[in-house]
């Protein structure tokens, strides 16, 4: 029978390799292939979908409620602040430098090698399904979201980011908003008491100064940003309108239907439209067992502001992996080594109490 030690150690090693492959979102086809290299070497019968690679456990039984262990494996292009080779992957003082590592590579070859380890394990109280996910970085169509109808239905999820290994117990959402103001196009020289620009300065002030009234315990208030703005062309002539994008990170006390309907309802552009309704806020009861059983082993619960594949989930789900999530997409990105074995350790010992 495979270590806990062993795993972990292979673990690193799949996570150096993946490092070292380049997996930009929707280009994460040769990553896929190593992760698929684990399960034929591991004799676990796999499927790929696209470039989705997902299993359930050997004692996969209808009727039992069935957990999901979630993380992905394409990552953002590097920045142009890098220090070091971002596809090498360089050790350095206990650090694991390289594209990815944080952000989501050690926790989803952490998550892989605790599905490994309870992969065989008989009467287990909850199936298991890992599915290691393309597109999360883009929130691409063909990533986790693209999974649920082909995966058995998911009754609670571990999604794997970096969190310290700590319980996010709920994450905000995300609704993205395009709006215009507008106004009379005319000659900057003559005079113009509807210039569209000056008109954003009330718009400007009615989304700094705006309160959503139902504040969140664990995630706090819905965070609303004008995040960008653009008009005109040239000095001499004044824009018909002015287009703005709204970011609005929506906790677990509003649906993003909500949301929009508050905006489009009260805000005083001319015109307003979200992009997209479907990253609501994610959340999972503390008084669920699994909450209940990683307060046991002594970690402790927090909202993240940070968006993840939580947010295509309908169930209840937990963030939960190791790193950092202030290291993710930053120049020179990295995770220690000791928190790969950690992270390992914590999530056996977590599931342990449960299955």
């Amino acid at each position: 029978m495979i270590t806990t030690q062993q795993l972990t150690e292979e673990a690193i090693l799949l996570l150096k390799n993946l490092i070292e492959t380049e997996s930009f979102s929707s280009e994460e086809d040769k990553t896929a292939q190593l992760i698929e290299a684990w399960f034929i070497q591991k004799n676990i019968p796999y499927t790929r979908t696209k470039n989705n690679v997902w299993a359930t456990n050997a004692d996969f039984t209808e009727g039992k409620p069935t957990m999901l262990l979630n993380s992905h494996h394409d990552t953002v292009k590097p920045n142009s602040a890098y220090t070091k080779d971002p596809l090498k992957a360089i050790v350095e003082d206990g650090k694991l430098y390289g594209l990815g590592s944080n952000d989501a590579g050690g926790c989803l070859v952490s998550l892989i090698a605790t599905f490994t380890y309870f992969y065989n394990k008989p009467n287990l109280k909850y199936n298991l399904v890992i599915v290691a996910s393309a597109e999360e970085e883009s929130s691409g169509p063909n990533g986790l979201n693209s999974m649920l109808s082909i995966i058995p239905k998911i009754d609670v999820a571990i999604v794997g980011e970096p969190t310290l290994m700590n319980l996010a117990v709920a994450e905000k959402g995300l609704v993205v908003f395009d709006a215009k103001v507008k106004g009379t196009p005319s000659h900057a020289a003559h005079p113009n008491n509807d210039n569209a620009i000056y008109n954003t300065i009330e718009v400007l002030n009615w989304f700094k100064d705006y309160k959503f009234d139902r504040p969140s315990e664990a995630l706090g208030d819905v965070k609303m940003t004008v995040s960008q703005i653009q008009a005109g062309k040239q000095h001499n002539a004044i824009p018909a309108e002015v287009d703005l994008v709204i970011d609005v990170r929506v906790n677990d006390k509003y649906t993003n239907a909500e949301i929009n309907a508050i905006l489009v309802n009260e805000s005083p552009c001319t015109e307003i439209k979200a992009r997209s309704l479907r990253l609501n806020s994610s959340s999972i009861p503390k008084d669920h067992e699994l909450v209940k059983a990683g307060i046991e082993i002594g970690r402790t619960t927090y909202g993240s502001p940070t968006l993840s594949d939580q947010a295509v989930l309908t169930c209840s789900s937990l963030k939960l992996g190791p790193g950092d999530s202030t290291r993710s997409h930053s120049a020179d990105e990295f995770i220690y080594l000791n928190e790969i074995e950690e992270g390992v350790a914590i999530y056996i010992q977590l599931l342990e109490k449960i299955l």
